[in-house]
């Protein structure tokens, strides 16, 4: 019994580390022993990390250049509208982003990585695809937004005396300015990206100063303002707009509320409401960018929600404000005609013209790299074979410049639309459909109870419960309880019934509650234990080894009584057919199906097969668990003692086992089910508050980081057990029928099992259900009634109580 030899997971457990394969550490083939990996340094905060790239991818092209568009088409009501709508859409998706991201590191890849290690990469793989095409796509309407920027003020223009519009304007031309503008943001990403990367608050700072201007402008300009607009229409011919800049004015406002499409003088195409939505919904497709800069934050749980959302409504508050000066200072020719009009009245043209120049520039910038990260994480994850296998190369730096170059070629097929209308409504739609991937992803893990829809991964592991009883008729309350701690995984209810042929022993099993299925088998559990594909059961259920005597319970429960009176019942069996089949309970004088060593050679037995492991006992008193019982547990509370408490010195260590941590989760699935989702869950940290060197302090911040990374809700209390670790045996017995067959085992006193026992009536005399550390079973099955006396002394007259021997991983922080 204290030969227990789980292997321990050292501070760093549970995430602690990013990089880690489970509960944050390597563990050596073979050895069992943690490894500690170089840990990936995080240095962002919540502003740089997450609220600069965020606001700066947001604050695109759409903000200096096309609120007139959306406002003077549109009008401000229906362009409210039209902002409430985007921002509700991507609201949704921050949620998303929050509950996925927060719930393991980001790494490259962004939101495909989100959505492949949260679905699968073959569903994520396409999505991945998509979103690596939307921002292909939206980096060439950067580019050609600049473009557009660039010729209002450098364009050669009949009407225009400036000295400074030299550039030719035309199709080509404009190709041929994107390609080039198209070509310095390559050699940018392929040479100096991260020099970008650390001016990015330098670029938000020149961006913000541009802002200002605009707001501050019809404060100072005052007086009514004339324009002369002139645009190339078809057959070469010139139209001629007269516009105004009217100062704020009540006619001007009410003049622009109601919409007003017309003619888009960039494309020669008359506008809807839904052309107008495409061209506004590609300034809100920047809100992954800090989730995707998760894997450097200092504290990503808190930054990236908390940034996201400030960024998302700081953003917003900005285009309200922007659409309602618009619309109440200019009329709706200057906004239809004029997309640079901000550059016409302002104090300083020059600040319009620098924020459009650096937005441009950071967007294209950004969606470039994005991009080829995004390949370069489909290349790693080789969905799409050979075509994409040199995407995966890398510099000496790690820099994917294959990936770069094959998302500059695409980028430069974009920039043939020649006009940034014209593609917009195809970024918007290849956004939406990654941003309702993301949702879905979301929604699945929630409505599903997180299944596991690729290769096993221990964040998505349920419960699958095979739950072994003498007879269901004894046992009702222990499968009401199991029922309620599957969490939507499988329930196998089964008891050893000797059928007619011969010496054949039937396991009759069934999906609680449904019908009973027959299996046949010559042992016990481990030919059930050995099921495959989504029946295969992952922890065995035991009640309890002890000399209480059965109850019947089909005597009590109503369900199974003959008070209708019609022969029948709510399982359309009647009462002696049903009694049939499940024979009346063992009396008190009759033996026992199993003796002490078959019984702990079932434990054994599962261990051996990688099985987790639980006992029940004292259920037969649980209270609320009827099948019609209505409750949400508020008054009930959940008592956890993680630790070995058989083996005090496992207990003095600054270290959680895999046992431990199964223990929590098993708690947390309860506290998960409907009938216990309000108890209080408590956790029990024994320690030696007398000891010279306060390990305990140590053990006290090392479970409470690890609650804080699992998000787990429970307080911990520190119980001081010097007294009982005094009675601990000190002398080393050995059982002469033992000799040379096993190693020496340290003797447990009667008055230390005694005092065990009084330190848990003492703390959790007013829990409902109590979770205990199950040691391994001894090796030798001659110790089988020692250890079985021991388990019996310690849990002697606690109330109902699962001991747990837990052999799977089941918490991590990796997506």
């Amino acid at each position: 019994m204290s030969n227990e030899h789980t292997p321990l997971l050292a501070h760093g457990v549970c995430g602690l580390s990013a990089d880690n394969a489970v509960c944050g550490i390597g563990v050596s083939e073979g050895t069992g022993e943690a490894s500690t990996p170089n840990a990936v340094p995080r240095k962002l905060n919540t502003f740089f990390g997450v609220m600069v790239p965020t606001v700066l991818s947001m604050f695109s092209i759409v903000l200096f250049l096309r609120t007139g568009f959306v406002v003077g088409h549109a009008g401000l009501l229906q362009g409210l509208v039209m902002l409430l709508v985007a921002y509700t859409i991507i609201s949704l998706t921050i949620l998303s982003i929050c509950a996925i991201s927060t719930n393991g590191a980001v790494q490259g890849g962004g939101a495909y990585f989100m959505i492949s290690r949260s679905l699968g990469p073959e569903f994520g793989g396409s999505i991945g695809l998509m979103f690596f095409l939307a921002k292909v796509c939206a980096c060439g309407v950067y580019v050609l937004g600049l473009v557009e920027a660039l010729l209002d003020i450098f364009g050669q223009d009949p009407a225009s005396s400036s000295a400074f519009r030299v550039l030719p304007q035309g199709y080509w031309y404009t190709v041929l300015y994107s390609s080039i503008v198209l070509l310095l943001v390559l050699m940018v990403c392929l040479v100096g990206a991260h020099i970008f990367a650390r001016t990015s608050f330098l670029i938000l700072l020149v961006v913000t100063i541009s802002l200002l201007s605009i707001y501050i402008s019809p404060l100072a300009l005052t007086t009514p303002l004339k324009f002369l607009i002139t645009h190339q229409g078809p057959g070469n011919e010139t139209l001629t707009y007269n516009a105004s800049y009217t100062g704020f004015n009540g006619t001007t406002l009410k003049d622009n509320l109601g919409s007003g499409y017309t003619v888009d003088y960039s494309t020669g195409k008359v506008m809807s409401f839904a052309t107008v939505f495409a061209v506004m919904f590609t300034s809100c497709t920047g809100i992954m960018a800090g989730a995707n800069m998760s894997g450097e934050l200092k504290n990503p749980s808190a930054a990236i929600p908390k940034g996201t959302i400030i960024a998302v409504l700081y953003t917003f508050i900005v285009y309200v404000l922007l659409f309602i000066l618009a619309s109440s200072t200019c009329e709706r020719t200057l906004l239809a005609q004029d997309y640079g009009f901000f550059q016409r009245i302002n104090i300083w043209p020059p600040f319009v013209t620098i924020g459009i120049y650096c937005s441009a520039l950071s967007a294209a910038m950004c969606s470039l790299i994005g991009a080829s990260r995004i390949l370069h994480a489909l290349a790693l994850d080789q969905l799409f074979g050979f075509p994409l296998a040199p995407a995966a190369i890398t510099s000496s730096s790690g820099n994917p410049w294959v990936a770069v170059l094959y998302t500059w070629g695409l980028a430069q097929c974009v920039v043939f639309a020649g006009q940034l209308n014209a593609i917009a409504g195809l970024v918007t739609v290849f956004y939406l459909l990654a941003y309702a991937a993301v949702d879905l992803a979301c929604l699945a893990l929630e409505w599903a109870s997180a299944p596991n829809f690729r290769k096993d991964h221990v964040k998505f592991w349920r419960p699958q419960v095979l739950l072994m009883v003498a007879n269901p008729r004894s046992s009702c309350q222990l499968i009401n309880f199991v029922n309620q701690l599957k969490k939507g995984g499988l329930f196998v209810l089964g008891h050893v019934k000797l059928g007619d042929l011969g010496n054949i022993i039937w396991m009759v099993t069934g999906f609680y509650p449904s019908s009973n299925i027959l299996f046949s088998a010559f042992d016990y559990p481990p030919p059930l234990l050995s099921l495959q594909g989504g029946m295969k059961p992952n922890t065995l259920v035991l009640g309890f080894y002890d000399s209480c005597t059965p109850e019947d319970y089909f005597l009590q429960d109503p369900a199974f009584c003959e008070s209708k009176g019609s022969g029948g019942d709510d399982f359309g069996v009647d009462l002696p057919s049903l009694q049939a089949h499940f024979p009346p309970v063992r009396h008190v004088e009759s033996p026992r199906w199993l003796t002490s060593e078959e019984y702990v050679g079932i434990i054994s037995d599962a261990i051996k097969m990688s099985k987790n492991v639980c006992l029940g006992r004292y259920f037969f008193q649980l209270q609320g668990e009827g099948m019609g019982t209505k409750m949400d547990g508020a008054a009930r509370i959940i008592d956890v003692w993680p630790l070995n408490l058989l083996q005090p010195s496992s207990t003095s260590a600054a270290s959680v086992d895999v046992c431990s941590l199964f223990l929590l989760q098993m708690a947390c699935v309860l506290n998960m089910a409907s009938r216990w989702r309000h108890a209080r869950m408590r956790i029990f940290l024994c320690v030696e508050a007398e000891s010279s060197d306060q390990g305990w302090v140590v053990k006290e911040e090392t479970y409470r980081e690890l609650l804080r990374k699992l998000r787990i809700r429970a307080s911990i209390k520190i119980v001081p057990w010097d007294s009982v670790v005094q009675l601990y045996g000190q002398k080393q017995t050995q059982d002469p029928e033992l000799e040379g067959l096993t190693k020496p085992a340290q003797a447990l006193s009667e008055d230390f099992q005694s005092a065990v026992n009084r330190m848990l009536m003492e703390h959790s005399a007013e829990a409902a259900v109590r979770f205990l550390y199950l040691p391994r079973p001894p090796a030798h099955s001659s110790q089988s009634h020692k250890y079985l006396s021991q388990l019996e002394a310690v849990t002697y007259g606690l109330g109902p109580t699962l001991l747990i021997h837990g052999l799977t991983p089941v918490t991590c922080t990796e997506l």
